[in-house]
């Protein structure tokens, strides 16, 4: 198992549950073939450029293990889900 880092910009004109709710879906769907460590959720913040007509997004970070097979499925589920606006999954080097 690898240990990577993903960060998700969700759309931010969603209320808090829904957010909640998004960034739960992500977690559970990790820890099917992984492990999350942490989740760390930055809040709303400008963006550099306008991303799908949002100058805002909420920011959240993954930090997990899982195997490679995984990161695969987990950016596909990513590009599906609406509320998800931009996207971004890492390999960390230890």
């Amino acid at each position: 198992m690898n240990k990577y880092e993903s960060v998700i910009i969700i759309n931010p004109n969603l209320d808090e549950e829904a957010t909640k709710s998004v960034i739960t879906k992500f977690s559970d769907l990790i820890n099917t073939d992984g492990k999350v460590e942490k989740v760390e959720e930055l809040g709303k913040k400008k963006l550099a450029y306008e991303v799908k007509k949002n100058t805002e997004g909420y920011y959240a970070v993954y930090y997990f293990e899982a195997n490679p097979s995984l990161i695969a499925e987990l950016e596909r589920n990513y590009r599906i889900t609406d509320e998800v606006i931009k996207f971004m999954t890492i390999k960390n080097e230890e």
